[in-house]
């Protein structure tokens, strides 16, 4: 019998399972098409292309929709059970709500097994494949991020407009304008050219670009008087063929994300964290003594200084400003506010230099740990989601949904909220990347409590009976038309 009944409380729960899975995992999808197809649409690349990296950068939501499929399945699936009175059914046949959810639990502690292990080796692998055919993108693919007929400022250090960009890789350029971004004491350059088109150099971290039929104008006198500025205004040099090389190597950083190819702590297994976390804590310990040091040696040197100065007048003296001459006095004030504030920017310097390393050091021990966080988060979300449901006794896409999201935008917003307090240094990473689990399992606890019990947590009736006294008070009893 118990088989029986487990089969069939398993089927109704994948039945909707499969469905939320599906259609969570095409809104996070979506997601992040709507952020990343703008950078690649029009830009020589291939629709396979195109999918392929999205399918790369979509397993990784994988981790947060498996959560939130269980909790809304939970609800739903326990929500059916109640609204069809087949609890009801299970309770007077002796069976327990804690036996109906024992078979669930053990599929959700699989599911939880097995996200470890996706987050732990499939996922990481993605992320490198991602994040190489990124890297490999911004490196053969040359106008990736120009629009034509639009100013762009992506070269540093530069401006630039095409007025159309054509062949098979957005190679070909015509109506080309690039102006160099120059300081008030630099020559300020812009290039007028016809055509143009990308060639790709020998040095990757290069963009080269050859230009045909154009004008080079420059001002050699930027920064001077303008007495000076009129005997020559500006220069102009007409060219048949001019090449163009512009540093790129921002832009290809920019998409690997700041980090060398191999050596994202994104591509590596849980036990491979530990010792990033290691070498990190060590750096950010040498950096930190380093910074200590360099502070401590600008301040004993301001008070040093004031000493001295206080040493030179006699004893008697020395604390009766007021006989000091004026220009000596304000000499005086002016050098010890001029080093205090030195000192000032310095700590203040000082404190931004540490925060990158601060910040990495946390999002490496939050990225690890989250590997088992949300694992854990999957079994909390099944208590809850389970627990409501029975309480709520509604199936279908209505309460059940509405309920879901509401309890997932608090844990995302909880999730979100400490992660950022964690990487400005104010909050431990490991209680971070915890904290969420820990808020939200008493509350699992607590709503399973309630449904073992019985609980009318949702009855409207019961909270009217409840407030009816205070209700009485603003509201004035109907006379009986028979009496009126």
């Amino acid at each position: 019998m118990f088989k029986i009944l487990d089969r069939y409380i398993i089927k109704t729960f994948f039945g909707p399972f499969f469905f939320i899975f599906s259609v969570l995992f095409f809104i996070f999808i979506v997601n992040i098409v709507w952020i990343q197809l703008g950078q690649f649409m029009g830009k020589g690349l291939t629709t396979l292309q195109i999918m392929k990296l999205l399918f790369y950068l979509g397993v990784n939501v994988v981790s947060m929709v498996l959560p939130l499929t269980i909790l809304l399945a939970s609800i739903m699936s326990f929500g059916e059970f109640g609204e069809r009175y087949e609890l009801a059914a299970m309770k007077a046949a002796g069976i327990s709500l804690t036996r109906v959810m024992m078979p669930l639990l053990g599929v959700v502690t699989l599911m939880a097994i097995i996200l470890y292990f996706f987050s732990n080796n499939i996922i990481p692998d993605f992320q490198r494949k991602a994040k190489n055919m990124l890297f490999n993108i911004a490196q053969t693919k040359p106008a990736l991020n120009f629009t034509p007929g639009q100013f762009i400022d992506q070269i540093p250090g530069y401006m630039v407009k095409f007025d159309k960009i054509e062949g098979e890789d957005g190679r070909k350029l015509e109506g080309i304008f690039i102006h160099k971004k120059a300081s008030t004491f630099e020559n300020q350059q812009s290039i007028v050219a016809e055509k143009g088109k990308f060639v790709t150099p020998a040095n990757k971290n290069y963009l080269q670009l050859v230009l045909y039929n154009g004008y080079v104008f420059e001002d050699s006198y930027a920064g001077k008087a303008e007495n000076v500025r009129l005997k020559q205004p500006d220069q102009a040099i007409k060219f048949d063929t001019l090449v163009s090389h512009f540093d790129i190597s921002e832009i290809i950083n920019k998409a690997i994300e700041q980090e060398r190819i191999t050596e994202d702590y994104r591509f590596q297994t849980f036990n491979e964290l530990f010792t990033t976390i290691d070498k990190t804590r060590k750096d950010n310990t040498k950096l930190t003594e380093n910074v200590g040091n360099e502070v401590l040696s600008q301040t004993s040197s301001v008070v040093s200084y004031m000493d001295k100065n206080k040493a030179k007048a006699p004893v008697k003296s020395q604390y009766k400003f007021d006989t000091i001459k004026k220009d000596k006095k304000l000499e005086m004030i002016y050098n010890a506010h001029s080093r205090l504030d030195n000192l000032k920017s310095t700590l203040d310097s000082k404190d931004e230099e540490l925060k990158p390393s601060v910040k990495y050091f946390n999002k490496v021990v939050i990225y690890q740990q989250r590997i088992i966080s949300y694992s854990f988060t999957c079994i909390i979300f099944f208590m809850i989601g389970a627990s409501l449901g029975s309480i709520i006794r509604k199936g279908g896409m209505g309460v059940p949904v509405i309920v879901a999201i509401v309890i997932f935008i608090v844990f995302y917003v909880i999730n979100v909220g400490f992660e950022n307090v964690a990487w400005s240094g104010k909050m431990s990473p490991y209680l971070a990347a915890w904290l969420p689990n820990i808020i939200l399992f008493p509350f699992g606890v607590l709503m399973t409590y309630k449904a073992l019990t019985d609980s009318q947590l949702f009855d409207s009736e019961k909270y009217k009976a409840f407030f009816k006294p205070l209700t009485k008070l603003f509201v004035k009893d109907k006379e009986h038309k028979r009496y009126q």
